[in-house]
């Protein structure tokens, strides 16, 4: 026979249907059962950057010194490996080769409207051209010629516009012939007439 005050039983998690288990009296509780994880991966090693990249760049593209020391610092401070540090030089690459390319179609773009415009092109474009060049060599710098050549502004048709503008006000001054001497030399008659 049991004593009840000896024994205790587990707790009702399962709807009633568990028989009491009789544990002896001063026996302590089992420890609860730990919940089970799985085991840990082993820890993976701390990339390591190298002292320098060698980064290459495609063909055609050359490797910009600023820039390339501004990305290898960057390179460093995020650890990146020769083969990471090198694909996204060679994004970088790819970005800057295709914002050459839209800017080289943009200025094709230019020089066709400028071709095509109602005031400046037509089939008087290469006179009117001539015009403007007259301009700009006869205010420009060649600093300006620098800039307007570099950057493609040179074809906007904007630009070519003002100096067209420019050209033909300098273009348009003209020799104001005076009328036909002879005829009446005395001022006094000139001013008198009808006291002769």
């Amino acid at each position: 026979m049991t004593d009840p005050a000896a024994s205790t039983s587990t707790p009702d998690t399962d709807g009633g249907n568990a028989t009491p288990e009789t544990v002896p009296a001063g026996t302590p509780p089992a420890p609860a059962a730990e919940p089970t994880t799985p085991p840990a991966e082993p820890a993976k090693a701390e990339p390591v950057a190298p002292e320098s990249y060698d980064l290459k760049m495609p063909e055609g593209v050359e490797l910009d010194k600023v820039a390339a020391d501004e990305f290898t610092a960057i390179a460093k401070e995020l650890k990146l490996d020769q083969p990471t540090a090198q694909k996204l030089a060679d994004v970088g690459a790819k970005m800057a080769q295709r914002q050459a390319e839209a800017h080289a179609k943009l200025v094709e773009s230019w020089t066709e409207q400028v071709k095509t415009d109602k005031d400046i092109g037509g089939d008087k474009f290469t006179e009117n051209l001539a015009v403007a060049r007259k301009a700009l060599e006869t205010f420009g710098t060649p600093e300006l010629r620098d800039v307007l050549n570099a950057t493609g502004l040179g074809n906007h048709p904007e630009v070519i516009r003002a100096f067209y503008k420019a050209g033909k006000a300098i273009s348009d001054d003209s020799f104001v012939k005076g009328a036909q001497g002879g005829g009446e030399t005395d001022i006094a008659r000139k001013l008198f007439p009808s006291m002769n």
